[in-house]
């Protein structure tokens, strides 16, 4: 009886020890899923501007820094459209999207077409379109000022709870919509006729134009599909943080996102985008946002000396 009085205080304290590492590896794993969702939806976001930049670069071989300008301009615009006509959630994304595609063509017009008829070297093409990011930035600053401003919380402040695990609508439907948004591309790159054309210019512009396919036409179509992709990232982009001048500066995330998931692929943008949006969200809440920038550069570096050519695997030859 003494020996057993003498045990149950020690049982006792394992038992409790043992009940405390469990609520806190349940904690612990609940914190992680609670990242993984936030992850996953700024990564649907990136992935969305990874692939929007990454058509052109499929299509052209140069890497098209006024995809930034065109989500700076499709999220101003659907914001200012939203003032006006107090418009849902989804109609403010498509006319930001609708706009974006606009402005990708014009500037292929305007900046890139004649280049292309003079055969000028791939670098005045991504010169032109630092050009043109820049330009977008100084108009939108001449034109509305340096003022910040921040679309309305269109669902709510409401939380969605899984168990333990809570997040907010906004993400779950950024994340949504991004998803649909990334299928239905992929459905129409490789179902649809034009996509098929897209595709084929891709592969080999000199080819394709011989085989008949109206080049100058695709180009001006991979464009507007391009700034679709762009006005839409950047509404989402001014949903989630705020709308200022320097927004189309976050193109940056979306050439990292391509460079890491592979600049000659369509899916490798996807991965690489969902991936660095899930990467920067766990450094951010584990090491500290000071930190988080460091260290994606950091990674992005590595992918550059040790794989080159992305997770997808395709090596491109001329690049800028």
């Amino acid at each position: 009886m003494c020996r057993e009085s003498c045990l149950c205080p020690f049982i006792l304290r394992r038992g409790v020890k043992a009940g405390l590492l469990l609520r806190n590896v349940k904690k612990e794993l609940e914190v992680f899923l609670q990242q993984l969702l936030n992850g996953l939806s700024c990564g649907g976001v990136y992935a969305l501007m990874a692939v929007g930049f990454g058509l052109i670069y499929n299509v052209l071989k140069f890497s098209n820094f006024s995809h930034g300008g065109v989500m700076l301009i499709g999220c101003y615009t659907a914001y200012f459209a939203f003032k006006v006509f107090h418009s849902s959630l989804f109609v403010t994304l498509l006319f930001g999207a609708i706009v974006g595609g606009l402005c990708a063509v014009i500037f292929e017009k305007l900046a890139i077409a004649p280049l292309r008829k003079r055969n000028a070297p791939k670098v005045y093409f991504f010169v032109n379109s630092i050009n043109g990011g820049l330009l977008s930035e100084y108009l939108i600053v001449a034109t509305v000022g340096v003022f910040f401003h921040t679309f309305p919380d269109f669902l709510g402040t409401t939380n969605i709870n899984i168990g333990q695990i809570s997040f907010s609508k906004l993400n779950l439907t950024m994340f949504t919509i991004s998803l649909i948004t990334l299928f239905g591309l992929m459905w129409y790159l490789y179902k649809t006729k034009s996509g098929r054309a897209i595709r084929a210019v891709a592969c080999d512009i000199n080819t394709a134009s011989l085989m008949g396919v109206d080049v100058n036409r695709v180009i001006s179509l991979t464009f507007f599909v391009s700034g679709l992709l762009g006005g839409l990232s950047g509404v989402f982009l001014g949903i989630n943080y705020t709308i200022y001048p320097q927004l189309g500066k976050m193109i940056v995330k979306g050439w990292m996102a391509s460079v890491i998931g592979g600049l000659g692929s369509l899916l490798g943008p996807v991965v690489g985008g969902i991936l660095l949006g899930v990467l920067e969200t766990f450094l951010t809440a584990y090491i500290g946002s000071s930190f988080t920038p460091i260290l994606s550069f950091i990674i992005l570096l590595m992918f550059l000396l040790i794989r080159p050519q992305g997770i997808a695997g395709i090596i491109v030859e001329e690049k800028v």
